[in-house]
């Protein structure tokens, strides 16, 4: 994937411990509800200790998604070896419906923050993914049905993110569920099992 620019300094446990505190700032207040100074206050630290690790606000966000975004390069590469489109759109339905139920937190944020999303539109590298995700799960350039169909499933998980029901189910339960929503919508048939 990549980078944004920045130096990125090496993973630690000191750095997952601001990303866990920006999490759970991003959720409560949202992005931009929230400072690089309530998220040192809550963790018991300085503005400086997290300043070590991210420069800004915005270098904070990206490498919080940073290990979403990478996740879904991976599911692009996967879906581009299949030779059917099927065989493409059941790699990437299932490698993002997997993405999104391990990561439900992160991308709650992603799908529900209109900050990250301008930010994210800001940083195209980041974004790529996405478009070879939307390509991949079409049926050709001129297909405009099945563009739409696939920018419909991306979008509904928004909806799946935020919906008090459906973040209150089980994984397996809302993994079928998204599976099934996203064959019907992008005419797949369900695997032989």
């Amino acid at each position: 994937m990549t980078t944004t620019g920045t130096d990125r300094r090496p993973p630690s446990a000191s750095r997952a411990r601001v990303e866990e505190a920006a999490l759970q700032l991003f959720a409560q207040d949202g992005v931009s509800g929230t400072s690089l100074q309530m998220i040192a206050d809550a963790m018991g630290v300085t503005k400086a200790a997290v300043y070590w690790h991210y420069r800004s606000k915005d270098e904070l966000v990206l490498g919080v998604l940073r290990p979403v975004l990478e996740a879904l390069d991976v599911i692009a590469a996967d879906a581009a070896s299949p030779r059917g489109r099927r065989a493409r759109v059941e790699t990437i339905l299932t490698g993002i419906v997997d993405l999104f139920i391990s990561n439900r937190r992160r991308l709650t944020m992603v799908l529900a923050d209109a900050t990250v999303r301008q930010l994210l539109a800001e940083h195209p590298p980041l974004t790529s993914s996405v478009d070879r995700v939307i390509d991949l799960m079409s049926s050709g350039p001129g297909d405009s049905g099945s563009r739409t169909a696939a920018v419909m499933f991306l979008a509904g998980l928004q909806g799946a993110a935020a919906d008090p029901i459906c973040t209150g189910l089980g994984d397996e339960v809302l993994r079928a569920h998204l599976l099934d929503c996203g064959r019907r919508l992008l005419h797949v048939r369900r695997p032989s099992d």
